[in-house]
């Protein structure tokens, strides 16, 4: 059990390690990596440690490995479940100094960047390069690539490119032992024993620090086409996907899903003049193609509009147009703050049971909230986002429509986190997810990589 003198001497001894810049103590820095972007509640480090290398990290997990000190790993605090949040009496590591793009090979489509580098800078990086990096959420400025293979994050084309453990060709981590796994080679095959990387892929922290990555890069597109369309409801909106995926195939990259109240709310905040598509649909659809031929799109569009699964629609003629457009789907963050405290659900079930699962959660909940719920998602990949208007402070109503709406995903065999992870949110409800075969053997792994509970304690395992 470490004391007061120790924890003082090893502070210290982390502050030598990291200079000036590296460690920082105030309360200020403290504050600023005291919580995430989620509803958990915040809680001020000791210290917060920036580590400019992989040696500097393994140093930092050496001394709190000897003292038995709790380290958070933090990546650009973007996260909607508690997972970067620091415990009580724990230091916050966080990879801000270990960023940047490190290579771009171009022979082997591949990219090398620290794990603290934001997602949009790769993105960047690959475009100049002629290439694309798929992986796209709406917290890509600060997002960082360490905390999108830490989550395996998926966001916008899911449907065509997948989550990020598609795109991971290697890593580098320090365990909390201090020892480093390093396989950074830009291999599509490697079947030579187990494939240790994907134990970091949605580990939210526990086993590892994820230090560096090699990224795998897709052709970039020639061209990309948006198109928003009216619906009746959600079977027009299954029937339009079956439809586009026949059309389109891989061309298809993202079939997104706003229901009325979302998109409502949405385009008061984001479109001041008028909003790009009329009010009174049942369902409103953002889809993208990257077909070169636009010709290709209107046929198909006019094919649905005459059948009647689309009833209004517009093609966005400039790349002015299809921002707009997905303005309106990029407004969640801000839609948060607009509605005030709120529960954020983010669920996986198989795509044709979402729209079944919206109308069960506003029957279920309705007497539990005063205000709409929204719904909005990645509609092709199964992933629906709920946003429950909650009063602050009500933690029995919360945990009422917590209780409620997992419940009824369990009935329909569904996930209680689709892309945003478990943190400390999910946790008390990863039963509903997870047999305890499974949750016993995640534990498992969690004490033979971590025996003394360091990183990231808390998170993830109940």
């Amino acid at each position: 059990m470490k004391n007061a003198q120790q924890i003082e001497e090893a502070l210290a001894e982390l502050s030598a390690l990291l200079g000036a810049s590296g460690y920082l103590g105030g309360y200020d820095e403290r504050k600023r990596h005291s919580r995430d972007t989620s509803t958990a509640r915040s809680c001020l480090p000791i210290a917060v440690l920036r580590p400019g290398n992989t040696e500097e990290v393994a140093g930092i997990m050496r001394v709190c490995q000897r003292i038995g000190m709790p380290v958070v790993p933090q990546g650009g605090l973007t996260g909607l479940s508690g997972g970067a949040v620091p415990t009580e009496g724990s230091v916050a590591l966080s990879l801000e100094r270990m960023n940047g793009v490190i290579e771009v090979d171009a022979e082997n489509a591949s990219l090398t960047a620290w794990a603290g580098t934001p997602l949009e800078t790769v993105q960047e990086a690959a475009r100049c390069a002629g290439f694309e990096y798929p992986v796209d959420i709406g917290a890509r400025g600060s997002a960082t690539i360490g905390g999108t293979i830490a989550t395996n994050a998926g966001g916008i084309r899911v449907v065509r490119h997948g989550m990020t453990r598609q795109h991971l060709l290697g890593l580098e981590a320090v365990l909390p032992d201090a020892s480093v796994i390093r396989n950074l080679r830009p291999m599509l095959k490697d079947n030579a024993g187990f494939d240790l990387k994907h134990m970091f892929v949605g580990s939210e922290g526990c086993l590892g620090v994820i230090t560096r990555a090699v990224l795998r890069l897709s052709p970039a597109p020639h061209d990309r086409y948006t198109v928003l369309l009216g619906m009746p409801g959600y079977e027009a909106a299954i029937a339009c996907l079956a439809s586009a995926r026949r059309h389109f195939q891989a061309e298809l990259t993202a079939f997104e899903g706003m229901w009325p109240a979302y998109w409502s709310l949405a385009c008061r905040m984001v479109a001041a003049s008028r909003p790009p598509l009329g009010t009174g649909h049942g369902i409103y659809i953002l889809m993208e193609t990257s077909s070169r031929d636009r010709g290709w799109l209107e046929e198909w569009l006019e094919d649905c509009l005459e059948a009647g699964v689309v009833s209004d629609g517009v093609l966005a003629d400039s790349l002015s147009a299809a921002r707009t457009m997905w303005s309106v789907r990029e407004a969640i963050g801000d839609v948060d703050r607009e509605i005030g405290a709120h529960l954020n659900f983010d669920i996986g079930l198989a795509p044709s049971q979402l729209g079944e699962f919206a109308e069960a959660c506003e029957k279920a909940l309705g007497d539990l909230v005063t205000r709409d719920i929204l719904h909005l998602g990645h509609i092709a990949d199964g992933n629906l986002h709920v946003i429950v208007p909650v009063p602050a402070g009500d933690e029995v109503t919360g945990t009422e429509v917590e209780r409620r709406l997992f419940d009824l995903l369990a009935e329909r065999g569904g996930s209680v986190a689709a892309e945003h992870g478990i943190g400390t949110l999910k946790r008390p409800w990863i039963d509903r997810t997870r047999s305890a075969d499974e949750i016993s053997l995640m534990r498992v792994l969690k004490a033979a990589m971590d025996p003394k509970g360091i990183l990231n304690p808390g998170k993830v395992i109940p």
